[in-house]
């Protein structure tokens, strides 16, 4: 059930009416008419944008157009009044009986705000993706969590949905690493050694070195780096990968595939990307001027063969091969999305930090390039995170040498409240994370918040089973806690608590606040596809925290007026009515966690 769309539907059918009738001339645009909450509650439960969309190409007076439509509308039984506001928008108020079939909906319907809009398109999205040179710092954590919920979200709402991980072991930073390893390596058999300019110094190189002595004992001490480097850039890079699986797994991150950029070397792969770009006239050979800021690492001043990017909404054209013959870093990340489109991705989305604000442009334009603008791929940036403890700014990890650590944010808060926080502000914004305020039990902690909504919910479930022996039945029953990061859901006892509460008689339910929550939980369908058309996850983290809020003010109201409290004593009917109401905000809350991959809170003390 989308209440939002199904009143779109109603609106349309009085347009097609109006047009049958004469009152409207066939063929009008509708694709821009809008259901919507109004900007201002006081005006009514739902406003639409009909009349002003249609006015032009109908050539008619939008107001004119608005009181015909009213007069339609309010030939449905689920809209009470449509009344005509300013030059043309249309205010409507729903029937009582509509917002109980929105409790009913929530509590009996498994695939409540779900939605079919990515018809199974195939989708990719790649994130994460960090060198394999160590542990995951706070940037990526970040990345991490908002490509896990992206992809979340976008399979609640209908997609086909791959999580991937692009291993960036091609390059010459893995190099790096494997004299990083080897200096651990002899450090492990008494040597003394010396970081040198570019090298890792972090301590958790310490075990991989012991482990390569393991390995091998000193068949590589006293050696020169041809006869050991590309023995221990393999292991450093595997050990390293098995340390980023352990920190993805710790902030419950599941990756559906690893593709390694060392594939495309040697394999054809990366010739083949080129060369279809060469048979849509798009390479050449060519010299770039100078650029005016700073000098990116792929610009030579003498002929390079060159990828027309310009062509696809770039700035500039992109070298893809030296002049010494050798690639560019630009070309592997070609070849790379060329064999996503050669797997019938429909829709592409690559989640990078925001140093990588320039690649933007140039990926964009080779993805249109190489699939004739068939595969769209939007690339989201993650701003950076600023940390702070006790007021100051948190220090970096020893263990990584250079920055914070994933598990130094993990271990301080957990999976739960690291993923919530970090989904608290837009993607592409700044986000401040302070240690101690996200564990503050208090209403400007959003995941607390939500949390405590959930939890309170199952206390006043508990109670009214003191008075409701269908209540403590249904309750007893077998239940299911489903792991860390799916979508949740109600199963077992719950789910059949929850069916025998949506045949109760709610029609008590008409205080103000108890209509403003029925009316938040109508918009949850409408909110999920929102924020997957936006690729905006943070929008599942703003709508819990209001919804929370709204209940939260009807559990206060309660306090100053006995008749809105969850349990009624001696009254069955009137309880199970209200707990009807809350445990429809919990099937929400559950759904809305799951998206964001936080496990809820059960109880509080």
């Amino acid at each position: 059930m989308n209440l939002f769309a199904d009143i779109r539907t109603v609106v349309l059918a009085a347009i097609d009416a109006l047009v049958v009738e004469g009152t409207l001339p066939d063929g009008l645009p509708v694709a821009a008419v809008s259901v919507e909450p109004p900007r201002d509650p006081a005006h009514g439960d739902m406003a639409t944008n009909a009349a002003m969309v249609l006015a032009k190409p109908a050539k008619m007076n939008p107001r004119a157009i608005a009181e015909a439509l009213a007069a339609k509308l309010t030939a449905d039984d689920r809209i009470a009044t449509a009344e005509v506001a300013g030059p043309g928008f249309l205010n409507m108020r729903l029937d009582a009986s509509v917002w109980q079939g929105v409790v009913k909906a929530a509590l009996t319907d498994a695939n409540y705000g779900k939605s079919t809009m990515g018809q199974g398109q195939k989708l990719m999205v790649e994130y994460v993706s960090a060198n394999p040179t160590g542990p995951l710092h706070v940037g990526h954590t970040r990345g991490a969590v908002f490509g896990d919920a992206l992809a979340t979200l976008l399979a609640y709402a209908g997609y086909d949905v791959t999580k991937e991980y692009y291993i960036n072991d091609g390059g010459a930073q893995v190099d790096v690493l494997a004299r990083s390893v080897y200096l651990r390596y002899q450090e492990a058999h008494g040597q003394e050694i010396a970081f040198e300019d570019g090298t890792y110094p972090g301590d958790y190189l310490i075990p991989v070195g012991q482990a390569l002595k393991d390995k091998v004992g000193d068949q590589f001490l006293d050696k020169g780096e041809q006869y050991w480097l590309e023995e221990v850039r393999e292991f450093a890079t595997e050990k390293m990968m098995e340390l980023i699986r352990e920190d993805l797994a710790a902030l419950n991150v599941e990756m559906d595939s690893f593709y390694s950029e060392k594939s495309l070397y040697g394999t054809g792969l990366i010739e083949a990307a080129i060369e279809e770009l060469d048979q849509k006239g798009l390479i050449y050979r060519g010299t770039l001027e100078p650029p005016k800021g700073k000098m990116p690492e792929d610009w030579e001043p003498r002929e390079q063969t060159l990828f027309k990017s310009t062509e696809h909404g770039d700035d500039v054209d992109r070298p893809v091969q030296k002049s010494d013959g050798s690639w560019t870093y630009f070309a592997p990340d070609i070849a790379y999305h060329y064999d996503k489109i050669n797997r019938g991705y429909d829709q592409l989305i690559d989640v990078f930090g925001a140093d990588h604000g320039g690649y933007v442009k140039r990926m964009k334009a080779a993805v249109s390039a190489l699939s004739d603008g068939k595969v769209p791929l939007d690339v989201k940036l993650t701003q950076l995170v600023k940390l702070y403890k006790n007021g100051e700014p948190f220090k970096m990890s020893k263990r990584a040498g250079t920055f914070v650590t994933l598990r130094d944010v993990v271990d301080q808060v957990g999976p739960s409240v690291t993923r919530f926080h970090m989904l608290t502000r837009k993607n592409d914004a700044p986000l401040d994370f302070d240690f101690d305020k996200v564990l503050e039990q208090s209403k400007d902690n959003p995941v607390f918040y939500v949390n405590y909504a959930y939890a309170r919910i199952n206390s006043a479930t508990l109670k009214a089973a003191e008075i409701s022996p269908t209540i403590k039945t249904l309750l007893d029953a077998e239940k299911h806690v489903p792991a860390p990061g799916r979508v949740y859901a109600f199963a077992g006892g719950d789910q059949m608590l929850n069916k025998m509460l949506a045949s109760q008689d709610i029609s008590s339910l008409t205080d103000e606040a108890e209509l403003t929550l029925i009316k938040k939980l109508a918009e949850w369908p409408r909110l999920v596809e929102i924020a997957a058309k936006g690729h905006e996850p943070h929008r599942i983290a703003f709508y819990l925290y209001d919804l929370a809020s709204d209940f939260h003010a009807l559990y206060n109201k309660g306090n100053d007026d006995a008749s809105l409290r969850f349990v009624q004593e001696g009254d069955v009917s009137t309880t199970q009515a209200k707990i009807a109401l809350i445990r429809a905000v919990s099937v929400v809350i559950l759904s809305g966690l799951g998206i964001l991959g936080v496990t809820p809170v059960e109880e509080m003390r």
